[in-house]
């Protein structure tokens, strides 16, 4: 592969967050740099409905083509936008109340708001199933603990968001219910064995890949009861990516890794480096959310490593094509 369409393969691999909204030549010409074709936004980014769709329209004038644009819009806590779509309740409080129905409603609604708005990805529904005594960083964004309860509520969301044209993202893969610990601070161990997993964690994610979720997301935790090297977390783990999730439940969409940035991976070197182990582990696209700097060292230490050989083009090919699938679907 020739050095400027290397670029531009893995700028397709590259979901990078904006501080502010900026639409500047000199920060169009950043983002151009970067190859940048997705983005992902927060409220920094929001002031108004009617100024977030013309920041998006400069950003894509500037840049001359589309962008693939992501939010996490889980309802309850986390939500980025402060007008322009409506507020549901948190995941727990409508999987008890209102059970599948309400929910495949909500995500109806919600894909027909987004896309109002120029979204075309909503990062959800959050799959894991929470059990008793784990971190709050999950907590009510769970629909429970019922794995039952807890895949057709994720199947309801999916299947609303994505029939009315916005890209679901089941979360965070292999099952982030009994984190003890928050990953945004620190590395997290889960030391559920596989009989725990399969019975309680896996289920959702199965019946999220067999409904044809677009995005799976994984987690920043480590799983030694799943025979995982102690202190590996499945960002960078080939095995619960390539062979259990690709490989035994046949996912076939596109996996993105959480936040690069989060406080979980400081202990294994800078971003750039985590991108190239998550792109190794076979992650289609790497979230970088705030830091473009970052997100520039990554793009070089991942051209260093396919230029070496290190990392294989065949692999960054079957990407790029996984990731235009998913654009031609959504964008539209």
């Amino acid at each position: 592969m020739q050095p400027a369409a290397l670029e531009e393969a893995i700028g397709t691999r590259l979901v990078v967050g904006c501080a502010d909204a900026d639409a500047s030549e000199a920060f169009i010409g950043r983002l151009r740099r970067l190859h940048v074709q997705h983005l992902i936004v927060f409220a920094r980014n929001f002031t108004t409905p009617e100024a977030f769709v013309r920041w998006l329209r400069r950003l894509e004038d500037g840049l001359g083509r589309r962008l693939l644009v992501m939010v996490d819009h889980e309802g309850g806590r986390v939500v980025r936008f402060a007008s322009g779509v409506t507020r549901f309740a948190d995941a727990l409080t409508m999987g008890r109340q209102g059970g599948p129905p309400a929910v495949g409603r909500q995500g109806a609604l919600e894909a027909q708001e987004l896309r109002q708005l120029g979204i075309h990805v909503n990062l959800a529904p959050c799959v894991d199933v929470i059990r008793e005594g784990s971190d709050p960083v999950i907590g009510d964004r769970s629909y429970g603990s019922d794995p039952a309860l807890v895949a057709a509520c994720g199947l309801a969301r999916i299947r609303g968001l994505q029939r009315q044209g916005v890209a679901a993202c089941a979360k965070h893969f292999p099952g982030l219910g009994a984190v003890p610990r928050d990953p945004h601070k620190t590395l997290p161990t889960i030391a559920l064995d596989w009989e725990a997993m399969e019975r309680t964690d896996l289920p959702p994610f199965r019946a999220a890949v067999d409904a044809g979720v677009a995005m799976v997301m994984s987690s920043h935790v480590c799983y030694p009861g799943l025979g995982e090297p102690a202190g590996l977390p499945a960002t960078f783990s080939p095995r619960l990516t390539r062979e259990l999730l690709r490989d035994r439940l046949g996912f076939r969409g596109l996996i993105v890794t959480d936040d690069l940035e989060m406080g979980a991976l400081r202990a294994f070197g800078s971003v750039a480096e985590a991108a190239v182990r998550a792109t190794e582990a076979g992650h289609d696209l790497l979230l970088i959310c705030s830091d473009l700097e970052a997100a520039e060292e990554a793009l070089a230490r991942l051209r260093a490593g396919y230029e070496q050989g290190a990392l294989s083009q065949a692999e960054l090919e079957a990407s790029v094509e996984r990731v235009a699938q998913v654009r031609k679907k959504y964008l539209g």
